[in-house]
């Protein structure tokens, strides 16, 4: 059962991420106005927590718009790498972070800035020095070059205690193997974001898509 969503604003105890929806949309915005829609139709379709990665100049804009407009999302910043882009994804609205490795610089600032975050894992030992710091919801990233369902299947029995969000390389036919592992809280991707459908704001079609990604 999915946790209830966190009221606006900072929650009072850290939700998890892992528990928001089956599904976390994979968003890169070059146009910061195509966030509020996108955002809504994602909402509107059963894809509350979306990720909006840094990767572009539009990212911050992005991540303002939907806090303030769409609320019904839960927006997060993906692709943080530095204490520098924690503290201004939170500062725009973030309310959970995203990482695709970690390292202890960037480890103490996501714990620091007071939202749930996902560090990223590919290895046993990574999992392992995450878990020695209290942390025990990862992002495994890049899921399928990493080793995809078989290697989670793997670090499940030694490693019980972690649980993950795959993301890298997941479509709607592989993600309801992941989805199955008993320590895949939820995956991440873009599948329901195809390029055309952004270029032509081709909302009702994202919310089809995301409609068919929610019931996963």
């Amino acid at each position: 059962m999915n946790a209830p969503l966190p009221s606006s604003g900072a929650p009072a105890v850290p939700f998890s991420v892992l528990g928001l929806a089956p599904v976390v949309p994979v968003v890169v915005l070059e146009d910061a106005a195509d966030a509020v829609p996108l955002a809504r139709a994602l909402v509107a379709g059963g894809l509350p927590a979306i990720e909006v990665t840094l990767r572009t100049p539009a990212a911050s804009d992005a991540i303002r718009a939907v806090a303030a407009e769409v609320p019904g999302a839960v927006v997060g910043a993906g692709t943080v790498l530095t204490p520098g882009q924690v503290t201004d994804a939170v500062a725009a609205g973030a309310r959970f972070l995203v990482s695709p490795g970690c390292t202890d610089t960037l480890l103490a600032a996501m714990r620091a800035a007071g939202v749930p975050f996902l560090p990223g894992v590919s290895t046993a030992s990574e999992v392992m020095a995450l878990l020695e710091r209290g942390v025990r919801e990862m992002k495994f990233f890049p899921a399928r070059a990493a080793g995809g369902t078989a290697y989670l299947k793997s670090l499940a029995g030694p490693l019980p205690q972690a649980r993950f969000c795959p993301t890298g390389g997941i479509g709607p036919d592989t993600a309801p193997e992941y989805l199955a592992l008993p320590n895949v809280g939820c995956v991440g991707g873009s599948w329901m974001l195809p390029e055309d459908a952004v270029a032509a704001r081709d909302w009702d079609r994202v919310e089809r898509l995301a409609r068919e990604a929610a019931a996963l």
